[in-house]
C-alpha cells in the first residue's frame, strides 16, 4: 500500500476523509507558490462543531493550506468542499453564497482602523445582506455580545487591547452566521492570561453555536486546550505527518518528527566526522 493510500486509510479511521457528516472535506490537495510545491496529496475532513488545528514547524505550509482553503489561492491539485461545494469551483451567486457559509480572522486581526468595532462587525451585514440599518446594528452588537465587547462598540482598534481586537475579529467573521470559522494564529502575540481567555472563548462558540473551528497554530498550550484533533504539516515531507488527538499524538506517535514537536525537543545532532591521522 502506498504512502498516501495509508494516509487516507488512517484518515478514515480517525475522522478524516471518510466521514459523511464533513462540513468540510479536502481532497487529493497540493498547494505551492510559482511552481514550487509545499504540499501534495492532502487529504482530511472536519465534523461540524469540531475544533480542528493545522500545526507544524515554519514554513511548513500552515497559513498556504489555509489561503487555499478558503478561496484566497487556487490549488495547484485537487479540491476543498465546503459543505459539500467546491470552494475554487463556485462562481457567480454559488461563490457568493459559499462565501456566507465561512467567516475568516486574520492573524493580526485585520479590523479597519478607521472604523468602530460595530462598523467592523456590521460591514459583513452590508456586504452580503439588505437588511437595514437598525437590524444590522442588532445582529453587531449581538456579536459583540457574544464575544464579551457588548460595552466597546464604540471604539476605534487601537483604543482597545490586542486580544481585544482579536475577539472583535471573531465578532466579525461570525456576522453572517457561518458554519465554519477559519482562524489563523489567533494566539499569536497575546501574553499567557489573554491566550487562555481567548482559548475558552473559542471553545465556549464551538460547544453552544456548533460552529466548526479551523485553526492554524503552533502555540502547545492553546492546541492542547482546545483542539478535538489536529493535522501536522512537515516541510521536509511535504504533506500530512500525523492526524489524532495532540494529547495521543505526543505520547504514543511513532514519528520521531512528531514526538519532538510536541515535547519541543532539539532534533539529534549529526556525528562528527572522525579525522584519522596519517
Amino acid at each position: 500500500m502506498s504512502a498516501s493510500a495509508v494516509q487516507q486509510d488512517e484518515a478514515g479511521k480517525s475522522g478524516g476523509p471518510a466521514d459523511d457528516d464533513a462540513v468540510v472535506r479536502v481532497e487529493g490537495l497540493a498547494v505551492g507558490y510559482g511552481g514550487k510545491v509545499l504540499l501534495q496529496d492532502v487529504n482530511f475532513a472536519v465534523r461540524r462543531g469540531e475544533v480542528f488545528v493545522i500545526l507544524g514547524g515554519s514554513g511548513s505550509g500552515k497559513s498556504t493550506l489555509l489561503k487555499n482553503m478558503i478561496g484566497l489561492y487556487a490549488p495547484m491539485a485537487g479540491r476543498v468542499l465546503i459543505a459539500g461545494e467546491d470552494i475554487v469551483a463556485a462562481q457567480g451567486e454559488a461563490r457568493r453564497s459559499l462565501l456566507c457559509k465561512m467567516g475568516v480572522m486574520y492573524q493580526s486581526g485585520a479590523l479597519f482602523g478607521s472604523m468602530t468595532l460595530l462598523e467592523n462587525v456590521r460591514l459583513p451585514l452590508e456586504v452580503y445582506t439588505s437588511l437595514d440599518l437598525e437590524a444590522m446594528n442588532l445582529i453587531a452588537r449581538m456579536k459583540l455580545d457574544l464575544v464579551g465587547l457588548e460595552a466597546f462598540t464604540g471604539h476605534l482598534p487601537a483604543e482597545i487591547s490586542g486580544g481585544m481586537q482579536k475577539r472583535a475579529a471573531i465578532a466579525r467573521a461570525m456576522a453572517l452566521d457561518p458554519r465554519v470559522l477559519f482562524l489563523d494564529e489567533p494566539s499569536a502575540g497575546l501574553d499567557p492570561i489573554t491566550s487562555a481567555e481567548l482559548d475558552a472563548l473559542i471553545l465556549r462558540l464551538a460547544r453552544s453555536l456548533e460552529i466548526t473551528f479551523i485553526i492554524v497554530s503552533h502555540e502547545l498550550a492553546s492546541i492542547y486546550a482546545i483542539a478535538d484533533r489536529v493535522i501536522m504539516l512537515d516541510k521536509v515531507r511535504k504533506g500530512v505527518v500525523a492526524e489524532g488527538d495532540p494529547r495521543v499524538l505526543r505520547d504514543t506517535s511513532p514519528d520521531a518528527f512528531v514526538r519532538r514537536f510536541f515535547h519541543r525537543e532539539l532534533p539529534e545532532p549529526a556525528p562528527r566526522p572522525v579525522h584519522l591521522s596519517p
